[in-house]
């Protein structure tokens, strides 16, 4: 079976720094995978990466999303193609309502004007299915959101536009307990047989409410082990020192 995503030995560098220096990873569709690494270890890179942050240069290797090379797509080429980032730290763009923007991503990834019809109709599913009151469409894009409503809005966005591969970047960053808990039912909720997920995360929490089948753990630009959800468990009591000193052997 061909991988939804595959990374082949991967590097990039930013300006002369190399961040990721051979980094390979497999995700089927319907699976859920976790990249977990100490701050530094090249895992916001890599989500900047895989969507084409032109920030970045790839310097080897190739990602292959349904088997075909992204590597020279545009970041707009490979969200029509499935892929959707959930940023770290999602921007505010004031004067832009959610639900406009919602609109023209739809738009955008389709290659076609959407019906505003078929459009909200839509839109109002996934709200309910999310339990996001439709006030929350009207109001400007982050402008004003606190961070469990920047989340949010990401989640809608992802209901939205159904990837077939989904990348969380940190998605837990700056979350409270509750926050964390609606952010992750909505991911539940979203996660299906054709769509692949990775999860990029600093810490287990998040993976107490979002199961992964599979954990990696990302030290200096490279995956340093891989298992099963016992290694999310297995680092939330230990950290990530041996890796750090066998590196530092190495």
């Amino acid at each position: 079976m061909t991988p939804l995503l595959e990374i082949r030995d991967l590097r990039a560098s930013i300006g002369d720094r190399e961040i990721l220096k051979g980094l390979n990873l497999a995700i089927n569709a319907g699976e859920i995978h976790a990249i977990m690494g100490p701050n530094g270890s090249g895992k916001s890179t890599l989500a900047n990466v895989l969507m084409g942050n032109p920030a970045y240069t790839v310097t080897g290797g190739d990602i292959l999303f349904k088997g075909e090379s992204i590597l020279e797509m545009s970041p707009d080429e490979r969200a029509r193609k499935g892929l959707f980032l959930a940023f770290q730290y999602p921007v505010p763009i004031p004067g832009v309502t959610l639900v406009n923007f919602l609109r023209q991503a739809v738009n955008a990834v389709r290659g076609e004007e959407v019906p505003i019809r078929e459009f909200r109709e839509k839109l109002f599913s996934k709200m309910e299915l999310l339990k996001v009151d439709q006030d929350f469409a009207r109001r400007y894009v982050n402008d004003g959101f606190s961070g469990g409503e920047k989340k949010r809005a990401e989640m809608l966005q992802m209901a939205v536009l159904e990837p077939a591969m989904a990348i969380l970047d940190e998605t837990d960053s700056g979350l409270d307990i509750d926050a964390l808990r609606t952010v992750a039912e909505a991911v539940n909720k979203l996660m299906n047989p054709n769509m692949g997920l990775l999860l990029i995360t600093h810490y287990q929490r998040l993976l107490n409410y979002i199961r992964p089948q599979f954990v990696h753990v990302l030290v200096d630009g490279r995956i340093a082990r891989s298992g099963g959800p016992e290694l999310a468990e297995y680092l939330e009591a230990r950290g990530y020192d041996e890796f750090l000193a066998e590196l530092a052997k190495a």
